[in-house]
């Protein structure tokens, strides 16, 4: 399922800056930003909640807190 809504590397590019943090930094937050993104594109697009997100690596409650920031 996620495959379908996954973001092609040019558009990942160009909204990658917008996002704090980067691969390398402290913590799981950077190196989880595009994942991050994927889940919230399925999640709005196809109105499934967080916990039925099996093929993120992010546990649901922690991709629900992220997103209501």
């Amino acid at each position: 399922m996620l495959k379908r809504h996954a973001l092609s590397d040019e558009l990942w590019n160009r909204i990658e800056p917008c996002y704090t943090g980067k691969a390398g930094d402290p913590g799981r937050t950077a190196a989880d930003n595009r994942l991050f993104v994927e889940g919230v594109i399925v999640m709005l697009k196809t109105g499934i909640s967080w916990a039925y997100l099996p093929e993120l690596m992010l546990l649901h409650h922690s991709l629900w807190r992220r997103y209501d920031r």
